[in-house]
This record gives structure tokens, sequence and C-alpha cells, in this order.
């Protein structure tokens, strides 16, 4: 997501979607991961207001631990007590793992980045296995 701007366009949508959470007093968690990590960057709790420097040390690089994330998630979204819980993927689809949806989110959305000049629709393909809302950045915003 490095590349090409991609990590930029995804810090804007995440600060987006932040906003849009906080003015419906949703509840949120933020999951970042790469390389090997899984990060839970913000714990479960309810919106607040965002900004750039909140969102400016998310890093990217490395390879996606696609599978450990989702899990991750799982785990988070089951002990939720939402009313409905949504799962939203920010990804590019550079990884080989393909992991099951969540049981636990009862909506998914997988925002695709990619920009490869030959593409390979990973994400796409993702959000079909998921029954998932496909999205790309311009119409998730």
């Amino acid at each position: 997501m490095r590349d090409d701007g991609n990590l930029a366009r995804a810090k804007g949508l995440l600060l987006a979607l932040m906003q849009e959470a906080y003015q419906r007093r949703d509840h949120v968690a933020l999951l970042c991961f790469a390389g090997e990590v899984v990060e839970l960057r913000l714990p479960p709790r309810r919106a607040s207001a965002w900004n750039d420097d909140w969102v400016a040390p998310i890093a990217a690089g490395g390879g996606t631990p696609l599978a450990l994330g989702v899990l991750r998630a799982e785990q988070l979204l089951a002990k939720s007590e939402s009313r409905q819980r949504w799962l939203w993927l920010l990804t590019d689809g550079r990884t080989g793992e393909s992991p099951a949806r969540p049981e636990a989110a009862d909506v998914a959305c997988v925002v695709d980045f990619e920009a490869a000049r030959v593409p390979l629709h990973r994400a796409r393909q993702l959000a079909e296995r998921w029954d998932a809302r496909y999205l790309t950045p311009d119409s998730a915003a």
C-alpha cells in the first residue's frame, strides 16, 4: 500500500470512515497489519474526533498477514455488543492468503487499493468469496 500514494489514500478514507462513525456515535476499533504484525491501534470504544496526526504513524510494507488480521478482527467483532457489526478491510490485495469471512461480521466491505500494472484482483475475489461489498477508494468515500 505504500506505493503510488495508496497509503495516503487509505489514511484519507480511514479518516472519513471514522468521522462518519463519530457523527453516528458508533463504536469502532482499528487493526493495522503489515509484515508479520497485527496491531490493535484503537481498542473497541465509542468513536471520537480524528485528525491527520492520529493516522500519520500508520505504516505499510513487508507483506500482509491477512489471515492473522482477519482472525483478530473476528475476535473483536465476536465480543462486540453493537446492533450491527461492520468489518472494513482496506487492502491492495497483495497477499496469497485467503481467509474465511469472519462470522461475527454482519456486514463486510472490502476496499481495493490495488494499483499494479498487472492487477491480480485478489481483493475483488475475496469480496466475492465473503459475499462482501466490493469498493474502490473512490466509491467508498
